[in-house]
This record gives structure tokens, C-alpha cells and sequence, in this order.
């Protein structure tokens, strides 16, 4: 289907528009989700090394508590001291024995050697070996006289090795215990997580050990960087490294307060390029489905903003201009033609002359008319209008509606004004009128003369129209009369006059003839109200209970208040306007629709239009009240239980607290009086005396279980002296509190 150039004009905009806001959205998300999975994965890093820290160092710790606590040992003393040979089986199997023992508390696959420096021997992973004089010598520069420390680490070809002079609190070094962990051991120990970077250095930025990984990206210089950067900073974290190739890492440390190690691993981009992977994918499925979704909501919004140019452009399709696919342009033409045209249409006024007349007079009792117009239009449609005319608006309205249909009213309007035309003879009215949907109006023309017989000649109208309304259409009619006027153009006010006439059919009944001039002046002054709240109250607490009687006994005595107080029919309209809003109050609280619901829309308008009393009250009782009782009435049972339970369980958390009906009504939001009778209907007894009886059952138990005074219970039981709390409990118990308490006692 081709499209025209102003739907292109609006669809092009808000496409762009809803596109780039969609990407600088996703945009905003994905470097949002980048930085949160970046993070999570960097804390996932930071427990792995700190981790890898802990373990280590326990395994280190105990290696040497292990050889501190040995060499404190006289058997280490004995061995050390004394030559051992291979003749020297049990000594041998000693020692070895406490290497073993102190390789089961480090990790597995560690070789334990025990170097004697006075003897000149070696144990290293079960065997005995000699030391000649230049071995002993290389030993003692190697490990004794270089070292500023007993207890240090060095990295080997192998892996890292402890070594550890002894005895500890010595200054004659007599043995060199030496513990290698291979880097198998350590890999296997250190590299929980595969292609793993994980680094330790020693406290001057040596490399000690590095996991075995396909990419090594921080060489020694870039190691010593990191330890010397992290020197002052807190035991774990982590900082963004330059290396040596020009690019910048992330490197995460945990230093060791214990043996001012650094453990160091990186933060592998690759890693977290792998965890946004899924949510990349997510990202790039969401904007499509919502770009599709804007171009979808911006085609369905370009049809419904070009839509009134295309019904335009329907209405004007008559137009002979050839249709283009810019509407505004077409519609500007076509506009023009229309135009040009006016003058072939004028001769078709005559023919619409009925028509017209109708609208003339609907315009002139809407005050929609100049006086130029109203004078042009009496004199075109024939009325005899002269300087001693007088005009007289007549409003006729039906009392009731019963259950009939809109198109029902309608009817009986057309045929109310149909007898209009043929009761009132012509020269004496204009066109009689259909003003709205519930109004026929009919202005009365008279010449000046006695008031008197102008007014019996309306009321003789008046009682035929009433008449033949009762015998022809079996409905009932009131009229309302305006004051005279001379002037057309006030034909308006007339009409308000007759409306205000009409309002008087509250207190009058059906079948009124109200002329304004008699009710004038009973419809000025201040507005007094008088609203009857206790009725009500009575009422809406019968609805919630769901009861038809108590409604029946209630309903009416409140509908006969409200009439009885309101002589001034805009003080029963306001009532009316109150009360129905009351109504819908108390469905919404409730949970019931009856008002509002969409296949009652205009029940609310009805009833705030009708005049009749007898109306009012039918649509009140059997289309509201009546309706919201049986609703009620299905839902009460479980409802009123849950109230009542609740109620129950105020009184047995709170009784020894300042309980009464209005306080817990409060709490629930529900009237006195309503949960009452709710507590009554289901526990069968009233609030007062389950709260006394309560009490008292509570008392009972104090006086048989506790040593407390009559007087302290009367106190926490919310009496006002102990003479009441006792003369309580012996109406119930037939006995006082002293003799009940002496009774049991004695059992």
C-alpha cells in the first residue's frame, strides 16, 4: 500500500528518533554490564590469590613450627652431635621417622634434607650420605655465612627452597634443614583454576615462583614495578600495570604479613570477554526485538497522526480535484473547490427549510445567534412577530424512564414533541423542538394583554400535553413555564428559567406544570444542608453486612430525611450528589462494582438527571442498594470470620492493654457499630464480654500460678480498683478471687 508524503514526514522522524535512543540505551547498558562483570570477575581473582596466599602459608608456617619445635629437642641435640654411620640403624630410622612426620604436615611432594655440620653427614629423602670438607664448606658460605637470617627461601632450577639454620636461637649454626617444593608441587597446589597467571615474589621483587601458562606477560622489571608499588599499600587490592610491550594490565595482589610475600595475578581480559558473551548476545537480540518494536510503534504512531488528514481527505473525496499523495496540499485545493462552489449550493436552502428552521430555533434557546440572524430568520420562516409580541419557553421533560432503552426515550421525546405541534396551533409557537436528550422545548408566542388569560391558556396546553402523554404514550410528563419575554435573544435565560421550574418536580412529584414566577422566589438564598450521616452510617453498615432487612429498615427512613430536609431542590440535588458519591466510595472500599461497571455507565448520570422522587428512589433501591446487598451477601461469610478472627486476636496479644471497640476500629478501619455486629454474628457473644471473660480466664490462671496480689492482677487486668475486678469474678465464678485462689491451692 503506497503511502503519502505527510506519513513519510512523521514516520521518517520518530524512526530516527526511537532508533538512536535504543542504541544510546543498549550502549549504556553493555558498558554498565561490562564494568559489573569486569568487577565480578576481579573479585573472583582477588579470593583466588588470596586464597593461593593463605594455603600457602600455612604450609609454610608449618614446615617450620615443625623443625623450630624439633631442633628445641634433645634427640635433635643427640643426633646432630654424634657421627652416624650406616652401623647406626636405629638413630637413622629416628631421624627419618621425624622427617616423615614433619613431611606429613607440610604439602605433598616436598623432599626434607637434614645437613649435620659438626658430623659432616646428610639425610635427603631416606638416604644417608657423607659430606667431604669442600662440600661442608660450600654449604656453610653458601647458607650460613651469606645469610643475614636463620629462616629464608631461594628459588631454584626446580622450584623454591627453605632453608632453615639451626638451632633457631643460636648463633652456632650446627645443622641446615633444607625443605625443595618442586614446581609440580606448587602448580599443582597453587594453580586451582587452569591458564591461571599467579606470581610470588619475596620481599625484595624476586621472582619465586610462576605458574605455567601459555602467554607469560610480565617479565622481572614489570615484577619488581608491581612489588614496589604495592609496598605501601593494603594487604590485598588491586592496580593497572604499564608493562614492558607498551600495554597496561590489571594486576590483583595479596601481600603476606607474615613473610613479606606478594602473590600477583592478572586480570584476563579473555576471561571477561568470555563471561560478556551471553550478555552480549542478550543485548543484541533486546535491540532488535525493541528497534523492530519502535519501527512497528512509529508506523502504527505515523497512522494514527496522519489519520485525521485521510478522514479529511475521505470527507472531501467528492472534491473534483485529483487526488495527490500530499494530503495537506490536496486538501488546500480541495478546500478551495468547496469554496467556489457556495454559491450553486444556496438554492438548496429552500429545500432544507425544515431542517433549518429546527437548527434556528435550537441555536436561538442556545443564545448561538445574533440579533441580525434572529430577525433575517423570523421573518424567512413566517413567524408573526410584531413590537407587541411576547414569548413564553415551554420545557417539557419525561417523569420517568422505567426500564426502557435510549432509543425508547428517544421515541417518546419525538412523539412528546410530535404532540406538541398538534395540541398548540401554529401561529401561536415556533417549530417545537427536541432540545437534548431528555428535553423538548417549545417557545410560546402571545400578544400583550391580561397575564391572567396568557397563563390559563399555558396551563390548558399544559393539561393536554399531560393528558395525551398519560393515554397515548403511557408515560408520565412535568412542563416548566419561564416568565414572559419580548426579546428572542433572551430566549436562553427563558430556558434556564424553565430548568430552574422543573427542578421543582423533586419535592412536586410527577406530572408537574411549574411556572417560574411561582417557584422564584423559593429558589434564591443561601443553600442550607442537612445531611443525615447516622442514617447512612446504619445503611452502608447493613450493605457490608449483606443484610436485606436491616438495608430495608435503614434505606427508607434515610431517602425520607433527605426529602423531608431539602425544600430547596438544589439542596436535595446536592444531597443526591453526596450520597451517590458515598455510594461509589463504599463500593470501591468493599470490592463491589455496581455503579460504574461498563454495562451500567450511565446508571451514575441517571440518576443525578432525574427529577421524579419516585425514580429516584427505584433506581436507588432496585438498580443500586438492592444490588450491592446480594453481591455483598456472597462474599460476607469468609470475610466477616477473618474480621472477626482478627478482632479475637487483638484481644488475646492485648488484654492486659486499654482495649475498646473504637480503638481496634481504628486499626481496621472498619465503624464500631459494623464490627459489633460482625464479632457478634460470629462468636456469638459481644466484644465487652469476650474481652471480660478473657480476662478472667487469665486471672484464674495468675491466681492458681502465680503468687501476685489480688490487687497487682486487677492492675494488669485494666480495672479500675480491685472491687470491680472482684465483684466480676464472683458474678462469673461464684466465688471470690482469695477463695478461688485458697480452693486450688488446697487441691
Amino acid at each position: 500500500m503506497r503511502r503519502s508524503k505527510t506519513f513519510y514526514n512523521v514516520f521518517i522522524p520518530i524512526l530516527v528518533l526511537s532508533i538512536g535512543l535504543v542504541i544510546g540505551f543498549g550502549s549504556y547498558i553493555y558498558s554498565s554490564t561490562i564494568r559489573s562483570v569486569a568487577d565480578r570477575v576481579g573479585e573472583s581473582h582477588q579470593s583466588l590469590i588470596t586464597q593461593i596466599r593463605n594455603t600457602l602459608e600455612q604450609k609454610i608456617q608449618t614446615i617450620e613450627y615443625a623443625f623450630n619445635t624439633y631442633s628445641t629437642t634433645k634427640s635433635f641435640h643427640e643426633v646432630i652431635n654424634n657421627p652416624l654411620t650406616e652401623r647406626d640403624f636405629e638413630t637413622y630410622r629416628e631421624l627419618n621417622t621425624q622427617l616423615n612426620y614433619i613431611a606429613t604436615m607440610g604439602l605433598d611432594g616436598v623432599q626434607y634434607s637434614l645437613i649435620s655440620l659438626n658430623q659432616n653427614w646428610r639425610i635427603s629423602n631416606g638416604s644417608l650420605s657423607l659430606l667431604s670438607e669442600e662440600e661442608r664448606d660450600e654449604l656453610y658460605e653458601q647458607y650460613i655465612d651469606k645469610a643475614s637470617k636463620g629462616l629464608y627461601w631461594v628459588k631454584t632450577d626446580d622450584g623454591i627452597r627453605f632453608v632453615h639454620t639451626l638451632p633457631v636461637s643460636s648463633q652456632d649454626k650446627q645443622a641446615i634443614a633444607l625443605s625443595d617444593i618442586s614446581l609440580q608441587t606448587l602448580n599443582h597446589t597453587l594453580q586451582t583454576k587452569p591458564e591461571t597467571s599467579v606470581y610470588i615474589l619475596n620481599k625484595e621483587g624476586e621472582l619465586l615462583y610462576s605458574a605455567q601458562t601459555k602467554t607469560d606477560m610480565l617479565s622481572e622489571q614489570d615484577l619488581r614495578l608491581i612489588s614496589e608499588q604495592v609496598a605501601n599499600e593494603p594487604l590485598t587490592g588491586k592496580m593497572t600495570v604499564e608493562i614492558a610491550t607498551g600495554d597496561s594490565v590489571i594486576a590483583l595482589y595479596a601481600k603476606s604479613d607474615y613473610n613479606n610475600w606478594t602473590y600477583v595475578t592478572l586480570l584476563d581480559q579473555k576471561e571477561v570477554s568470555e563471561a560478556l558473551a551471553t550478555t552480549r548476545f542478550g543485548l543484541i537480540i533486546m535491540a532488535i526485538v525493541i528497534m523492530l518494536l519502535m519501527v512497528i510503534l512509529a508506523y502504527l504512531l505515523s497512522v494514527y497522526l496522519t489519520r485525521p488528514y485521510r478522514k479529511i481527505q475521505s470527507s472531501l473525496a467528492a472534491s473534483p480535484e485529483p487526488m495527490l499523495r500530499d494530503e495537506v496540499d490536496w486538501i488546500i485545493r480541495s478546500i478551495d473547490s468547496i469554496v467556489s462552489e457556495k454559491e450553486s449550493l444556496e438554492h438548496l436552502i429552500e429545500l432544507e427549510k425544515p431542517k433549518l428552521e429546527t437548527q434556528f430555533v435550537l441555536n436561538l434557546l442556545q443564545n448561538r445567534v445574533t440579533r441580525e440572524e434572529t430577525e433575517k430568520s423570523l421573518e424567512r420562516f413566517g413567524y408573526p412577530i410584531t413590537v407587541n409580541t411576547l414569548f413564553v419557553t415551554m420545557l417539557i421533560q419525561l417523569d420517568s424512564y422505567g426500564d426502557g432503552q435510549l432509543s425508547d426515550k428517544d421515541v417518546l421525546l419525538l412523539a412528546v414533541n410530535k404532540m406538541v405541534q398538534e395540541i398548540v396551533p401554529e401561529p401561536g409557537r415556533m417549530l417545537p423542538v427536541v432540545l437534548n436528550e431528555r428535553t423538548q422545548a417549545t417557545v410560546l408566542l402571545f400578544e400583550k394583554g391580561d397575564a391572567t388569560d396568557m397563563r390559563k391558556q399555558i396551563l390548558q396546553y399544559a393539561k393536554l400535553l399531560i393528558k395525551s402523554a398519560r393515554e397515548y404514550l403511557k408515560s408520565s410528563i412535568s412542563i416548566g413555564v419561564s416568565l414572559p419575554y419580548d426579546d428572542a435573544l433572551n430566549s436562553r435565560e427563558a430556558c434556564e428559567m424553565s430548568l430552574e421550574a422543573l427542578y421543582q418536580r423533586l419535592n412536586l412529584g410527577k406530572e408537574s406544570i411549574i411556572f417560574y414566577e411561582d417557584v422564584s422566589t423559593g429558589i434564591s438564598g443561601p443553600i442550607r444542608l442537612h445531611y443525615p450521616t447516622e442514617l447512612e452510617a446504619q445503611l452502608f453498615d447493613a450493605i457490608r453486612l449483606g443484610d436485606e432487612q436491616e438495608v430495608s429498615r435503614s434505606l427508607y427512613p434515610l431517602l425520607a430525611d433527605m426529602m423531608k430536609h431539602s425544600l430547596n431542590p438544589m439542596n436535595l440535588e446536592v444531597t443526591l450528589i453526596r450520597f451517590v458519591n458515598n455510594l461509589i466510595q463504599l463500593e470501591q472500599l468493599i470490592g463491589v462494582e455496581i455503579l460504574l461497571t461498563p454495562s451500567n455507565a450511565n446508571l451514575y448520570h441517571r440518576l443525578l438527571d432525574t427529577r421524579n422522587p419516585e425514580e429516584i428512589e427505584r433506581i436507588l433501591v432496585h438498580e443500586v442498594i438492592y444490588p450491592m446487598v446480594k453481591s455483598m451477601k456472597e462474599k460476607t461469610n469468609q470475610q466477616f470470620r477473618s474480621i472477626a478472627d482478627k478482632i479475637a486476636a487483638i484481644i488475646r496479644t492485648e488484654y492486659d492493654q486499654d482495649l475498646s471497640l473504637e480503638s481496634i476500629s481504628e486499626r481496621l478501619h472498619y465503624s464500631p457499630n459494623y464490627l459489633s455486629s460482625i464479632f457478634r454474628k460470629e462468636y456469638g457473644t459481644t466484644f465487652s464480654e469476650y474481652l471480660m471473660n478473657y480476662r478472667l480466664e487469665i486471672a484464674k490462671k495468675w491466681l492458681v500460678d502465680t503468687d501476685m496480689t489480688i490487687k497487682d492482677i486487677a492492675e494488669r487486668l485494666r480495672y479500675q480498683n480491685s472491687q470491680n475486678f472482684i465483684r466480676s469474678f464472683r458474678k462469673k465464678e461464684h466465688v471470690t478471687p482469695g477463695a478461688y485462689r485458697k480452693m486450688k491451692l488446697e487441691r
